[in-house]
């Protein structure tokens, strides 16, 4: 029998009016999350998940939190269709609307942690200068060495923040370190693609903040997974509250194992992944994880349609 996992996009999947076609489907889904999260945030998300420009999303403060909002109100969806997740998992950001969907967090608890955790790092970003890129080709050893060469050569740190796919890691750190690994990476013959996340997550260069958001971790209510989670940090599953407390400590400084999580899916025996919220990021990431995997967007009104007719069907 077929198993599914739902997977949550993170920061990078936004894009203007990702939230029209789904409103407009669902017209209810305004106020029973985007405005409420207008009015919890001061932020008129509402407005600019279904009208707003390229532009509104350049801050992670505005961007982070539509794309967890926008993947809940899809969640919505397929389970107001009886789809349900057989296994849960999140990348980066995504990691929030994967514990809302496990019933580990409650959805407002989540929002104002994602909140504070763009603003936490995007403080960091905005005092050292930092970048982020995405390098798709050399081996990752290789990529481990160029971070400690560049670290040797300008005396600034940069790391490497995510293991994407065998062929795609993401470095992260203070800006003039990741340039030259960048230059490096494509005199190698590697492409770079240059991420806009607003700070070095998933970096040491967040130690202090990562302190500083532990408080509010402590101070929040988490609840033992009511659906199997897998950790994005860790590639392996949350089975209990107090594991998914460490795990979202440990995310800010830690990279991202997005292969090992996908895997530990697949080990469970998932062959359909449904990419739960704006973007096709995580599909296709999961189709180089694993060819031949059964792949379902949810990114527009006709995909969301698709996808809950494939996955409502008996057939495997």
């Amino acid at each position: 029998m077929s198993r599914t996992a739902f997977l949550f996009p993170g920061q990078g999947s936004e894009c203007a009016g990702m939230g029209r076609e789904l409103l407009a489907l669902r017209p209810d889904l305004a106020d029973t999350y985007y405005r409420t999260a207008d009015d919890l945030l001061g932020i008129p998300l509402a407005r600019i998940c279904r009208d707003g420009s390229p532009r509104d999303f350049e801050d992670p403060a505005v961007a982070q939190p539509a794309v967890f909002l926008t993947s809940l109100a899809v969640l919505e969806v397929l389970r107001g269709e009886g789809v349900e997740p057989d296994a849960v998992a999140g990348h980066s950001l995504g990691e929030y609307a994967a514990l809302v969907a496990a019933g580990v967090l409650e959805w407002t608890e989540a929002l104002w942690l994602v909140r504070l955790r763009s603003e936490l790092v995007a403080t960091v970003g905005d005092r050292i200068g930092s970048a982020t890129a995405a390098v798709i080709g050399p081996r990752r050893t290789d990529l481990v060495r160029m971070c400690a060469e560049a670290r040797a050569a300008t005396g600034q740190l940069v790391e490497v923040a995510g293991d994407n796919e065998p062929r795609q890691t993401v470095v992260s750190g203070q800006s003039e370190a990741v340039e030259r690994v960048a230059r490096e990476a494509r005199a190698a013959g590697a492409r770079v693609e240059w991420l806009r996340t607003g700070g070095p997550f998933h970096s040491s260069l967040l130690d202090e903040a990562e302190a500083e958001f532990t408080e509010t971790l402590i101070a929040t209510e988490f609840r033992e997974p009511a659906v199997p989670l897998v950790s994005g940090v860790t590639g392996g599953w949350v089975t209990t509250a107090a594991e998914a407390v460490v795990a979202l400590r440990g995310q800010l400084t830690s990279p991202v194992r997005w292969t090992g999580a996908v895997g530990a899916l697949a080990a469970s025996g998932a062959d359909r992944f449904v990419e739960v919220g704006p973007g096709q990021v995580l599909g296709g990431l999961v189709r180089r994880i694993l060819p031949g995997a059964r792949v379902h967007s949810t990114h527009t009104a006709e995909r969301l349609a698709r996808a809950v007719g494939a996955l409502t069907t008996t057939a495997v």
